[in-house]
């Protein structure tokens, strides 16, 4: 049976547009504090990607990340898990080509709830925002691309390259957040395909220095995208 499915929201409450630097991190046993250094370095919005716990044991460290979040009005997201996203009142759910359609997830968390869905694509680019490009048949907030190099937290899965974020960027209605490999170093080349918006994994999960690593990743993005606008 087909869903039933609220509309996608007509206002961006959580203003996407103006945020930079998306942290997708995996459980760790330091979370709530590793979170908040983040948060702190200039992380402004967060999601827990984690496949090897139970739904309780989940939820359980959902919530002590989403309180880290809240605590600092940056919005937290839980990936694959609309069912338990919305049980715990996350502030939205990602999903990927392989989980629960954007369509089935906006049904089960609401309108208000952020919903995001990756892409690695063209075909899957058009599935999302149709062939007019004018907000089409995905029920989502932003959209994810890459990843553009390869990377050891997607097994298996090649590289893009920069002309698909290029694409994405181009077409996309919503805010398209670039992943793969992002850092200081390599961001520059990133803003130049047009991208804004941009998910790191590596670059903080394994700083020694967490609230260091963020500011000076988010100190060359807020660099380069200043000297975009001059």
């Amino acid at each position: 049976m087909t869903p039933t499915v609220p509309p996608a929201p007509t206002a961006d409450r959580w203003g996407l547009a103006d945020r930079r630097l998306y942290l997708c991190t995996p459980d760790r046993p330091d979370l709530g504090a590793f979170v908040g250094r983040c948060i702190e370095g200039g992380v402004d919005i967060v999601q827990l990607r984690e496949k090897h716990l139970d739904d309780t044991a989940l939820v359980a460290r959902a919530v002590l990340a989403q309180r880290e979040c809240t605590a600092a009005g940056v919005p937290f997201v839980l990936n694959d898990r609309p069912d338990l996203a919305a049980a715990m009142g996350a502030d939205g759910v990602h999903v990927g080509q392989d989980d629960l359609s954007a369509v089935e997830a906006r049904a089960i968390v609401g309108d208000r709830a952020l919903v995001g869905l990756s892409t690695h694509a063209p075909a899957e680019l058009t599935a999302a925002v149709g062939a007019d490009g004018t907000r089409g048949p995905a029920p989502v907030d932003y959209l994810s691309a890459g990843p553009v190099v390869a990377t050891p937290t997607k097994p298996g899965r090649p590289g893009t390259g920069p002309g698909y974020v290029a694409l994405a960027v181009q077409r996309s209605p919503w805010p398209v957040w670039v992943t793969g490999g992002v850092d200081p170093a390599t961001v520059g080349d990133l803003v130049a395909t047009g991208a804004r918006h941009f998910v790191v994994v590596r670059w903080l999960v394994g700083a020694d220095d967490p609230l260091g690593a963020a500011r000076r990743l988010r100190a060359r993005i807020d660099e380069l995208l200043a000297d975009r606008a001059d």
